[in-house]
């Protein structure tokens, strides 16, 4: 049998679908307001960049994205603008992030090895609607997708943490991002109860922000406000208090000036933000069926993403709900990781794709 036909014989005995999938570089990826990750088939995690990109004025045309577009930010001249397209977790620029995530797309997927578009799973927000949605949905066709499949991020990020969110019985995580807390009760790969509201890891930045103008009359970035948030923040007041130089603009004289940030005061301009955490975890308790709230007893909380990793947040909603809360093992990870198992496993895990 010559090479064209024992081609054409293999092409007969597999479905389109399936031939497809050998010649593309499918992908999961997790559409972040902080960071944009991508897994790629067979491969494993391919990208891990800040969702910021930078174009000319006027224009779609990316200079830079991912790390060297957020060295950009509040440093642009006229010509340039650099900002982050996803706010509060969904789409706030729809061609920013489109030429955003085009971008990426061409980062991990060769086009020239390839003739095939990829398939893509997307982790979207609890709380994202029907309008919000599509919006993602269209963003990912525009940018080179040739099939999009929508997954809860708290669901995925539970199936990257390794719960068995296929069994009868019940998994609770509560995912901390960039621009939303989600909390969900997970059982038989799907979703017994999420609640979601748009306090995140950002909103702890402005709120930093506008303590130390309120206190200080000193004007601070967001950036600078994060890198304070991640060096010395913390929730629970202990001993290990740290202390942190901060510099910004003084709004009455209007030169720069620096002060000393502590522990302590980071801890108070977070209270509101963190009693909003709090908050949503206790009322997704409260709408938990009483048969998988026996399960919490002994199972817990398994916290992900980002602004998990705050100081202190863990040992503070154990203490505020009474169950044991253990941090993933790879919590910035854990939505990419999850979407990722999904895209390995499509058919297993096809009920816990949005429909």
């Amino acid at each position: 049998m010559s090479k064209s036909k024992s081609f054409l014989n293999f092409g007969k005995f597999i479905p389109a679908t399936r031939l497809f999938s050998f010649f593309s570089n499918d992908m999961a990826i997790d559409l972040g307001t902080a960071n944009t990750l991508v897994y790629v088939r067979n491969k494993g995690i391919a990208l891990n960049e800040p969702s910021v990109v930078a174009v000319k004025a006027n224009t779609n045309i990316v200079l830079a994205a991912g790390k060297e577009a957020k060295q950009m930010l509040g440093r642009t001249p006229e010509s340039i603008v650099a900002c982050r397209p996803l706010r509060d977790g969904v789409i706030a620029n729809f061609e920013l992030a489109e030429s955003m995530l085009r971008h990426f797309i061409s980062v991990v997927h060769d086009n020239k090895r390839t003739l095939v578009r990829p398939r893509m799973i997307i982790g979207v927000p609890t709380g994202i609607t029907q309008v919000e949605r599509r919006a993602v949905e269209d963003t990912a066709r525009q940018a080179g997708a040739r099939e999009v499949y929508t997954i809860m991020q708290p669901m995925a990020a539970a199936i990257g943490a390794g719960l068995p969110v296929q069994e009868p019985r019940a998994s609770m995580v509560v995912d901390i991002g960039g621009g939303t807390t989600q909390v969900a009760i997970l059982t038989l790969k799907d979703v017994v109860f999420c609640r979601s509201v748009r306090v995140g890891g950002d909103e702890m930045d402005r709120a930093i922000v506008q303590y130390v103008k309120r206190k200080y009359n000193l004007l601070i970035g967001e950036r600078t406000a994060e890198q304070v948030k991640i060096q010395i923040g913390s929730v629970m007041m202990d001993s290990d208090s740290r202390v942190m130089p901060v510099k910004g603009r003084d709004l009455v004289t209007g030169v720069p000036k620096t002060i000393n940030l502590t522990t302590e005061e980071v801890n108070e301009s977070l209270l509101e933000t963190i009693a909003n955490i709090v908050d949503v975890v206790r009322v997704a308790l409260e709408n938990t069926p009483p048969e998988l709230s026996s399960d919490l007893v002994d199972k817990g909380i398994v916290m992900a993403g980002g602004g998990s990793l705050l100081r202190g947040l863990d040992k503070l909603i154990s203490k505020e709900t009474g169950l044991p809360v253990t941090l993933a093992e790879d919590p910035l990870l854990c939505v990419v990781k999850g979407a990722g198992k999904v895209l390995q496993e499509l058919d297993f895990f096809k009920d816990a794709l949005l429909k």
